[in-house]
């Protein structure tokens, strides 16, 4: 069992935990997950590490609340317990020999983008950080992408705070204005990354993508998160838990990841509905 230390919500649908995983907090680094069950009948679900305290033992999660398993994790509370937590999983976000580097993040993804930016502000590199929402209701962590951040740029869909428009305007304003990233690192909606790429690919920057498909086991065994490169003209499969969650995005079939993603959307919905109705019965 695994004891939640803090809870904090960051906006009406994502909540910021700490949980006591010591062997975890002691090993994990950005860009990597971990694996939880809330109860022991629960599904497993993967959620990024999106920080650490190795003197605490604490390893910090970020999620959306958007099916069965958030609803029930986020009904848990501070002093509560979870009943697995896994990890680390996945390959660390890639450092070396990076110096200027632009991060981009959208929604929830900021989670992931977030220690990361701080990875690299740490190791003395240059950080630009983008980070968009589709209002200001939902924005989360800016004080911490600040802190990081040599430049930051907020975007809304709405206009309702700092920029409206999404993370592609300004980063392609940089790119013609003659900025040159060693690396670009967008974590978000597989179409916001699709995206991103799409705009990077004219001026050769490389881009690196955070992917988080369908997973189950988290050890490549389930196949259920495999994903499509195209590489050298033939088309590979990489599974996201063991290859990834980085990927060169130039080389991903983001098409198919899309439909792939939305195979459990109505199955998902449905679940949180129901879980709802079962916690409302229960009270």
């Amino acid at each position: 069992m695994y004891r939640i230390i803090t809870k904090k919500i960051l906006n009406p649908t994502v909540t910021q935990m700490e949980i006591e995983a010591p062997l975890a907090a002691a090993k994990a680094r950005p860009g990597q997950f971990i694996i939880l069950r809330v109860d022991e009948e629960g599904e497993r679900i993967p959620l990024t590490v999106a920080g650490t305290d190795p003197e605490r033992g604490t390893v910090k999660i970020i999620f959306q609340v958007v099916g069965a398993t958030t609803e029930l994790l986020n009904r848990k509370q501070q002093g509560e317990y979870i009943q697995d937590f896994a990890g680390p999983l996945g390959v660390p976000t890639h450092t070396e020999g990076i110096k200027n580097v632009c991060i981009v993040g959208g929604g929830v993804g900021c989670a992931i983008a977030m220690p990361v930016a701080q990875e690299f502000h740490r190791l003395g590199a240059r950080v630009t950080s983008i980070i968009g929402f589709r209002s200001r209701e939902l924005l989360i962590l800016e004080d911490e992408f600040r802190e990081c951040s040599d430049s930051l740029t907020v975007m809304t869909d709405d206009g309702s705070y700092a920029r409206q428009g999404n993370v592609t305007v300004p980063l392609k304003e940089m790119l013609e204005g003659g900025e040159r990233f060693d690396m670009i690192i967008t974590i978000g909606p597989l179409v916001m990354m699709k995206f991103v790429t799409l705009t990077a690919k004219p001026y050769g920057v490389p881009v690196t993508v955070s992917m988080n498909p369908i997973m189950i086991d988290g050890t490549g065994m389930c196949g259920g998160c495999r994903l499509t490169l195209n590489r050298d003209g033939e088309r590979i499969t990489k599974f996201a838990c063991v290859d990834g969650p980085d990927f060169n995005g130039y080389e991903v079939d983001f098409d198919e990841a899309m439909s792939r993603g939305r195979m459990y959307f109505e199955f998902e919905r449905k679940a949180h509905a129901e879980t709802c109705n079962l916690l409302k019965e229960a009270k």
